[in-house]
C-alpha cells in the first residue's frame, strides 16, 4: 500500500475493518504503516503513535511464523500480558499487568470477536471464553488493549481487551491450506476467500476442519472438529451494514496438572518427569478411559463420553452497522446472538502414590491393587507401582447462550483550537450460565501411553470399587462438588467519552456505569447415599458412595451496580515520539463462583450484609511511543491495585485479598527490508498487600515471574522466509505461601517457508523445538513427603507441515 497521510490511512483502514473514519490530522502526526491503526477500545481509529494507551497488534503473518497450537499461545507475543498456555486449545489462564490469577481463566480480560464478547465473564468455571474460538484463515489480526481504558469501552475488563479482528472482503484474495504434524497426531484442513461482489457488496467466508491426536500423546483423535465463519457487507455512502454468522463445532484435550517428581528443596527444587509420564508429552487421557458411568443432573444414571474433552458448540449470528447522521453526527449498531454449549470432561490428579497406599486407603490393611482394563486386566501391580486417585471433572455445559448488543453515537466539533470529540453508547447483555457437575472419582496408573484404570479387592479378595470408580462423587475432594445452577446474568451500561485534540495535546475523559441483575437457582454439594447406578440391582461399596444432586434448589436473586471511568492524555514530543498518561478505575461483576460460597441468602437468593458483587481496580500508567524510520519503541510504566474474591474449583477454597504490582513493558520492532527484529519484555513487582490468611500479606501472588521476554527476528528474502522466536519467563512461585518454586524456562520456535512459485507456500514450523517442560503452575505448596508435585506444563515439541495456495 502507498504510505499515506494518518488522516488518509485512518479512511482506508475504516473501510476496510467497517468501523468510523477518523477526524482532521494533529499537527505533528506522523505517517504510518496500515498494521498501526487500532480500533479496539477506542471512541474512533487511531494511530499507535497517537493512542492513549497501549496496545499489541499481532497480525496473520505474525501468528503464522509462531505456529501456535492455541489462542493463548499466540498471545504470549504481547507484552504485559501473562497466557499460561498449558491447558491445551482452551482453559487458559491469562493475566494482564500483575492483576492476578487466582483461580482460573480471564477474571479482568475480556475475549471479543469484531468488538463484542465472546462471554461476559472470562472466567467462568469450566467454560473460559477463549474455549469457544477459533483462529483461522477468517482472521485478519488480534488487537490487544492492556491498561484501564478497557474497562469504559467494555463491560468486565478492567484489566483489558482481546479483539480478534475479522476479515471483510474489502481486497479479493484468499487461501486453501493442508497441513500434518510431522511428530504429532494432526491433519488439518482451512480455506478462505473473500472480495467484492459488485455494487457496494462485500464478502468474506473463512473455516477449517481438523482431526487428531493432539501435541501429546493421549492415544486416541482427542481434537477433532471444525469451525466455519462468514460475513457479507453492503457499503453504503459514509456508512455500511454487515451480516455476519460462526459454527463452532469442535473436540479439544483439555490439560490438567501431572504427577511430576521434585527433589532438593522449595527454593532449589530439581523437577524432573516420572518413568513413562511426560508432563509435556504425555496426557493423563487413555483409552482406558474413555466412558464414565455417573448421575445426570436429576439424579439419573448417564454414561459421558470422555473423548469429548473439551467440547464447544457454538452457533450465532450478528448484525454490524454504521452511518453518518450529518452535522458531524455518527451511529454504529453492533449485536450478536451466540447459542453456546458443550461439555469439560478431563481427569484431574487429585492425590498421587503407591497404588498400595492408595488401595489400602480404599479397602484397608491388607488390600490389594490389580489391574482393572488393559492389557494386564486382572494381573495385581507391581510393588512399588504409582498410581493416580483421579477426580474426573466431568461437566456439562447445558446453556452458555449470550446475546449482546452496542448501540454508539459519536459527534465531532470544533472547540477552540482544536477538535471535540464525544462519544457515547448503552451496552445491553444477556449470559446465561446453566451447568451441571457429574464427578466422579477413580484410581488410575500414573503412567502415559494408555494408562490403566486399577481395581482394589480387600483382604478377602472383595472387589471395593466398580472397575476402577472408587465413588460416584469427588471422593478425594471429600465428596463435594456435585452441583447444578442456572443463572441469568443481565446487564446494561451506558457509557460516555470526552475527548479534546488540538496542536501537539491531546486529553479524554471516559466514564462507564455498569447495571446488572441475577436471577437463577443453583443446587450442590448434595448428600452421599447408596444408589443402584448401574442398575444391576445391588449397591457396590462404590455406589455406597454416591453424591445425590440435591431436590432443594437455593435461589439466586440480586442487583449489582459500579461505575468504571478513565482520564488520560497524550502530547507529541515531535513528529516522531508521542507520551500518554492515564489513570482508571474499573470494576468487574463477580459471576458463577460468587454464587457458590455463602455470599448469597439461602431463602431470598439476596446478598447477605458485606457480601460484594464486584471486584475493582485502580491502575496508572505512563508510556512512550517512538516510530522514527525503521524502528518502533514502545514504553509503558504502570501500576494497578486489585480488590478481589475468588473461588476456586480444584481447592474449593474462597479467597479474599488486595494485591498491588507495579512494572514496565517494552515493545520494539526494528524492520529494514526483508528483515524485521521484534522484542518484547514486561519485568513485574507484585505483591499481596492484604488477605484473610496473614502469612501471605507482602509474598509474590503465585506464578507470577519477574521477567518474562520474547525476542523474534524474521527474514523474507523473496522465495524464502524464516522466523524465530524465544518465549521466556524467570522463576515464580507454585503458590500464595512462596514457598515451592516453578523453574524458569524458555521456548524455541522456528519458522521456514519456501514458495517454489508465486502463489504456492510450503512450510514447516516447529513449536517448543527443545521439548522444554515449562511449568505455568502447581497444586502443591511446598515438596510433599513423597516428592511427587501435580504441576501442568505447556507443550513439548510439535513440527508441523502445510501447502498454502493463495487464491
Amino acid at each position: 500500500m502507498q504510505n499515506v497521510g494518518t488522516r488518509g490511512l485512518c479512511r482506508v483502514t475504516a473501510l476496510a475493518l467497517g468501523v468510523g473514519l477518523c477526524g482532521p490530522a494533529l499537527a505533528g502526526a506522523v505517517e504510518t504503516e496500515p498494521d498501526d491503526i487500532v480500533v479496539t477500545g477506542q471512541a474512533r481509529p487511531v494511530s499507535r503513535q497517537l493512542a492513549d494507551s497501549a496496545v499489541a497488534v499481532l497480525d496473520a503473518e505474525d501468528l503464522a511464523r509462531a505456529a501456535p497450537r492455541s489462542l493463548a499461545e499466540a498471545l504470549r507475543a504481547v507484552p504485559g500480558l501473562r497466557a499460561e498456555a498449558s491447558g491445551g486449545e482452551g482453559n487458559a489462564n491469562l493475566q494482564m499487568r500483575g492483576i492476578p490469577i487466582s483461580a482460573g481463566g480471564a477474571k479482568y480480560v475480556q475475549i471479543q470477536v469484531d468488538g463484542l464478547p465472546i462471554l461476559e465473564f472470562g472466567d467462568i468455571a469450566f467454560a473460559t471464553a477463549d474455549t469457544f474460538v477459533r483462529a483461522d484463515g477468517h482472521l485478519a489480526r488480534i488487537e490487544v488493549l492492556r491498561g484501564g481504558q478497557a474497562s469504559t469501552f467494555a463491560s468486565n475488563a478492567p484489566g483489558g481487551i482481546i479483539n480478534l479482528i475479522s476479515r471483510t472482503g474489502s481486497e479479493r484474495g484468499g487461501a486453501i491450506e493442508a497441513g500434518v504434524g510431522l511428530d504429532y497426531g494432526e491433519r488439518r484442513f482451512a480455506a478462505d476467500y473473500g472480495g467484492p461482489l459488485g455494487e457496494g457488496w462485500t464478502f468474506h467466508v473463512g473455516g477449517f476442519y481438523r482431526q487428531g491426536q493432539g501435541p501429546r500423546r493421549a492415544g486416541y483423535d482427542g481434537n477433532r472438529g471444525g469451525q466455519v465463519r462468514a460475513n457479507l457487507t453492503r457499503n453504503l455512502p459514509d456508512g455500511y451494514i454487515r451480516l455476519n454468522a460462526a459454527w463452532l463445532d469442535d473436540r479439544a484435550i483439555a490439560y490438567l496438572p501431572s504427577p511430576v517428581r521434585v527433589t532438593g528443596t522449595d527454593a532449589d527444587p530439581h523437577w524432573q518427569a516420572l518413568p513413562g509420564l511426560s508432563p509435556q508429552g504425555d496426557a493423563i487421557q487413555s483409552t482406558n478411559l474413555s466412558r464414565v458411568l455417573t448421575l445426570d443432573g436429576a439424579n439419573r444414571p448417564a454414561t459421558d463420553d470422555v473423548r469429548d474433552g473439551m467440547r464447544a458448540l457454538v452457533r450465532s449470528i450478528g448484525l454490524e452497522a454504521e452511518q453518518a447522521l450529518g452535522d458531524g453526527w455518527r451511529i454504529q449498531e453492533r449485536f450478536r446472538y451466540a447459542a453456546i454449549s458443550g461439555r469439560f470432561l478431563a481427569p484431574f490428579t487429585a492425590r498421587v502414590d503407591t497404588a498400595q497406599s492408595l488401595a489400602a486407603d480404599i479397602g484397608e490393611s491388607g488390600a490389594v491393587p490389580v489391574y482393572a482394563n488393559g492389557p494386564r486386566a486382572g494381573q495385581p501391580l507391581a510393588p512399588g507401582t504409582l498410581a493416580a486417585g483421579v477426580v474426573l471433572f466431568d461437566t456439562h455445559l447445558g446453556s452458555l447462550n449470550n446475546v449482546t448488543n452496542d448501540l454508539r453515537f459519536s459527534h465531532e466539533r470544533m472547540l477552540g483550537a482544536g477538535r471535540l470529540d464525544l462519544f457515547t453508547g448503552l451496552h445491553a447483555s444477556r449470559q446465561t450460565i446453566r451447568m451441571d457437575w457429574l464427578w466422579t472419582s477413580m484410581l488410575l496408573e500414573a503412567k502415559g501411553d494408555n494408562a490403566a484404570l486399577i481395581d482394589v479387592r480387600d483382604e478377602g479378595g472383595a472387589l471395593r470399587t466398580d472397575g476402577g470408580t472408587v465413588a460416584y462423587g469427588a471422593a478425594f475432594f471429600g465428596n463435594c462438588c456435585r452441583r447444578s445452577y442456572a443463572v441469568e446474568f443481565a446487564s446494561l451500561a451506558p457509557y460516555l467519552q470526552a475527548s479534546w485534540s488540538g496542536g501537539q495535546l491531546r486529553v479524554d475523559l471516559s466514564v462507564r456505569r455498569d447495571l446488572g441483575r441475577a436471577r437463577g437457582s443453583v443446587a450442590g454439594n448434595g448428600p452421599v447415599r447408596p444408589f443402584d447406578v448401574n442398575a444391576d440391582g445391588t449397591i457396590s461399596p462404590a455406589e455406597a458412595q454416591t453424591t445425590i444432586m440435591p431436590a432443594v434448589r437455593r435461589p439466586v436473586h440480586y442487583d449489582y451496580g459500579y461505575t468504571s471511568w478513565s482520564a488520560g492524555g497524550g502530547y507529541s514530543l515531535s513528529p516522531e515520539l508521542a507520551a500518554f498518561v492515564r489513570y482508571s478505575r474499573g470494576g468487574r461483576a463477580n459471576a458463577d463462583r460468587f454464587v457458590f460460597d455463602g455470599h448469597l441468602d439461602l431463602l431470598s437468593g439476596a446478598l447477605l450484609p458485606g457480601a460484594r458483587p464486584v471486584d475493582f481496580v485502580r491502575e496508572a500508567e505512563a508510556g512512550l511511543h517512538l516510530l522514527s524510520g525503521p524502528l518502533r519503541l514502545e514504553a509503558t510504566a504502570f501500576w494497578a491495585r486489585t480488590e478481589e474474591q475468588n473461588y476456586e474449583a480444584t481447592t474449593q477454597r474462597s479467597t479474599a485479598r488486595v494485591y498491588r504490582a507495579h512494572g514496565v513493558e517494552l515493545d520494539a520492532a526494528w524492520r529494514r527490508g526483508g528483515l524485521t527484529l521484534a522484542a518484547a519484555a514486561t519485568w513485574t513487582d507484585a505483591r499481596i498487600a492484604a488477605s484473610d490468611v496473614a502469612a501471605e500479606v507482602g509474598n509474590r501472588p503465585r506464578r507470577q515471574a519477574a521477567l518474562t521476554y520474547r525476542l523474534a527476528p524474521s527474514l523474507d528474502a523473496g522465495r524464502w522466509s524464516l522466523g524465530l522466536s524465544l518465549a521466556g519467563t524467570t522463576s515464580s512461585y507454585a503458590q500464595d505461601a512462596n514457598l515451592l518454586k516453578l523453574p524458569a524456562y524458555a521456548v524455541v520456535g522456528l519458522y521456514a517457508g519456501f514458495r517454489p512459485m508465486p502463489r504456492l507456500t510450503l512450510s514447516v514450523a516447529a513449536n517448543n523445538l527443545f521439548d522444554t517442560a515449562g511449568y505455568t503452575e502447581a497444586e502443591e505448596a511446598a515438596i510433599p513427603a513423597n516428592g511427587i508435585v501435580r504441576a501442568r506444563s505447556i507443550n513439548g515439541r510439535t513440527v508441523s507441515a502445510a501447502l498454502r495456495l493463495a487464491l
